[in-house]
């Protein structure tokens, strides 16, 4: 018994080492770091251990303004990208004829690169000297006014990162709802139609508690994809985020690292720690609602 205890932690143990190499002692590090004031990154010395860097980022206007943005992000398009693939996955699970066609469709933009499609949405909403942009037109088609979605407004900017952000999301959640879908017995769906069951109950007692651990993993991952979001910002409005008012929290943490403004690695850990404390209090209250609503 000890021997095969002694062979599996050999087996496990480059993943172990890995694990800890990578992940563990970079946590521990950034840890360290968001308590050292004044770390100076060439000398590699600090002048004293506290909460000073927690309080210089939650007073910085740019991290306010990140956190602003990023809250907004996950509020629209966590429901909304989860919401659509649901339905599109329904018309999908529908469909006989080219069912796989329409997926490989909808999966596309999926294997897309993301600064490709951010290149394209950009040229689609962007207002220059030529031309007013694609969405322009077709505003200006039924008797609007133009918008500069890429330079202008905020809520403007922040309509089309979201946009962007459902479409980028909304491929791979309509491939593991149909999937979801298509695992559902038909059995039950049958019973029911004996029954006289109408199809909105068979969707609400039927389809969803049976989908209900796919559902839950999707908005689990897409809160935390959304906390995470900025290569989307960055594909859109450039690298300077913070003139154009749209900045990220993970691009706050880039910001302090590489940025104009950087040479922050304490800022920066002290920011990660946060955004690291967010996305664990918004998972561990979702992970207590499925106690409750998801059905295993």
């Amino acid at each position: 018994m000890k021997n095969s205890n002694f062979k599996a932690w050999l087996y496990l143990l480059p993943a172990v080492l890995f694990l800890g190499f990578f992940m563990v002692y970079p946590l521990v590090d950034v840890f360290v770091y968001s308590f050292e004031e004044g770390y100076n990154s060439a000398s590699q010395t600090f002048m004293g251990v506290g909460l000073y860097n927690y309080k210089y980022v939650l007073h910085d206007p740019y991290f306010l303004q990140a956190v602003k943005n990023t809250f907004i992000l996950v509020i629209i398009t966590v429901p909304v990208s989860t919401g659509l693939a649901l339905l599109i996955s329904l018309g999908l699970n529908s469909i006989k004829k080219l069912k796989e066609l329409y997926q490989t469709i909808y999966f596309l933009p999926y294997v897309t690169n993301t600064l490709a499609v951010g290149l394209v949405f950009m040229i689609l909403f962007k207002k220059t000297a030529y031309t007013d942009g694609m969405v322009n037109l077709l505003i200006n088609l039924f008797g609007g006014k133009s918008v500069d979605f890429i330079d202008g407004p905020y809520w403007a900017k922040m309509f089309v990162l979201c946009f962007y952000t459902v479409w980028v999301v909304l491929p791979f959640k309509i491939l593991i709802l149909t999937s979801a879908l298509a695992s559902v017995k038909q059995d039950y769906y049958n019973a029911a139609k004996i029954d006289g069951t109408s199809k909105w109950r068979m969707f609400t007692r039927i389809t969803l508690p049976m989908i209900s651990p796919m559902l839950f993993y999707l908005i689990i991952t897409g809160f935390i994809g959304a906390f995470k979001a900025y290569s989307d910002a960055v594909a859109l409005f450039g690298t300077n985020l913070n003139a154009a008012r749209m900045n990220t929290i993970v691009g706050y943490v880039y910001d302090m690292l590489y940025g104009d403004s950087g040479g922050f690695p304490s800022y920066a850990s002290a920011a990660a720690l946060i955004l690291f404390s967010i996305v664990l209090t918004i998972t561990v209250v979702n992970l207590m609602i499925s106690k409750k609503q998801v059905h295993y």
